[in-house]
């Protein structure tokens, strides 16, 4: 007996002291993760911007690199690097909020700031060349990690997609016509002129000389500025929008118009917060209270949230109901329930509607009324209260959770 505590006492003793596991002295998935990729991204932005900089203060740039017999321009060399370094700064804004259409982007446009070194060799350039070999091999492996997508409406979509027609109608058709030009004789001529007719800036160096060429311009002028003024309506008010929104926990018109096939929560109680727990990512969920701090709190987590009465039809409207898969109505008060599940009954007839009933003796009144299946939180709780001291078992078997979702669920609240 005593030779068996013995040995259970130097097992734990080697156990304790003599552990097996590799202590790593560097933690290198601190420095080669996503968050790294992006802080790489902005570096490349910035050395762009000083290489761009430094070749413009340049009286005369010799292009010595590989790729100078495919640059015959040096002036695209000169200002390339500046231009680039500011989309870079605006694709970096995309990767800090985790957007796939900036990850494709940013390997789009990273390699591209490779040009200037590779043209000029100049050894200024040397560790731009170098930022970029270690930034793409990282964005590229950490992909997964850039997989919020950019919902943008049908408006939005038109708008954009009309913008970039106007461009490409404008320098296509300037350069075919350019012998009815004076001074536009290449394709940068023919998008400089562009961009310069569309803002209505008109320098004069590069003007029409024919009628047909002058009945071009006129074209370009009113489609551009009809397609960028649609694209500013379309972009930047809805984004004015959302700041605002977020500001009173609300969302905006656009997002509302994306809703489809979501459930809507209508109410917000103690019991909301569990439910979203057990509804999880995978579906989308509209919250409707006219709780201000609640949405605003909500809205912070990055739930979707109508600050409005839930039981007007108006706001269910609102809030898609013809396009909702299910509601669940949970409010504070069962007359409160009643009402919101009559309007939403007279809304959507078709829609299957879950009710919480604050007292339970109010359950049948709710069905009555058009709930499709009536839950009384606190009647299951007294029966799970009583089965898990009858049967001596925890709330996570009697609810059916298995061992993973337990521990990852005690992982996250430690």
């Amino acid at each position: 007996m005593a030779t068996d505590s013995t040995e259970r006492s130097d097992s734990a003793l080697k156990r304790l002291f003599y552990r097996h596991e590799k202590v790593p002295l560097v933690y290198w998935d601190e420095f080669s993760g996503a968050k790294t990729a992006v802080a790489l991204v902005g570096i490349v932005a910035v050395v762009t911007f000083l290489t761009g900089l430094s070749n413009l203060s340049q009286p005369e740039i010799t292009l010595d690199g590989p790729l100078a017999p495919f640059i015959p321009d040096v002036e695209a060399v000169q200002f390339g690097g500046v231009l680039l370094s500011f989309v870079l700064a605006s694709i970096v804004l995309g990767l800090v909020r985790s957007k796939r259409l900036a990850w494709y982007l940013a390997v789009l446009v990273v390699p591209l700031t490779t040009i200037s070194p590779l043209t000029t060799l100049r050894p200024a350039e040397i560790p731009l060349l170098i930022l970029v070999l270690v930034t793409v091999p990282l964005l590229i492996l950490h992909r997964d990690a850039f997989d919020q997508r950019i919902d943008l409406s049908p408006l939005q979509i038109a708008a954009l997609s009309s913008v970039v027609g106007v461009l490409l109608y404008g320098t296509i058709g300037s350069y075919a016509i350019r012998d009815q030009f004076v001074e536009l004789e290449t394709w940068a001529d023919a998008v400089y002129y562009v961009l310069v007719t569309i803002a209505t800036v008109g320098y004069g160096d590069i003007t029409p000389t024919t009628t047909g060429a002058k009945w071009f311009s006129l074209s370009i002028i009113v489609f551009g500025t009809g397609a960028f003024t649609a694209a500013i309506g379309a972009l930047v008010v809805p984004a004015i929008e959302k700041r605002m929104a977020n500001a009173l926990g609300n969302m905006t018109a656009s997002e509302l118009s994306l809703l489809d096939d979501h459930v809507l929560v209508l109410g917000y109680t103690d019991v909301t917060e569990s439910l979203l727990e057990a509804i999880g990512d995978e579906t989308d969920v509209v919250v409707v209270t006219e709780n201000e701090d609640a949405a605003s709190s909500l809205a912070d987590r990055d739930i979707n949230v109508l600050t409005a009465d839930p039981a007007t039809e108006s706001t269910l409207q609102d809030a898609k109901i013809e396009a909702a898969s299910g509601v669940v109505v949970a409010t504070h008060d069962d007359a409160n329930t009643v009402l919101t599940v009559l309007a939403t009954r007279k809304a959507h007839p078709d829609v299957r509607i879950v009710a919480a009933a604050a007292d339970r003796r109010h359950a049948d009144k709710l069905e009555a009324v058009g709930a499709d299946t009536v839950v009384s939180p606190v009647e299951i709780g007294g029966r799970l209260l009583g089965r898990s001291i009858l049967e001596e078992t925890d709330t996570d078997t009697l609810l059916g959770v298995d061992d993973e979702e337990s521990n990852t669920k005690t992982d996250e609240d430690g």
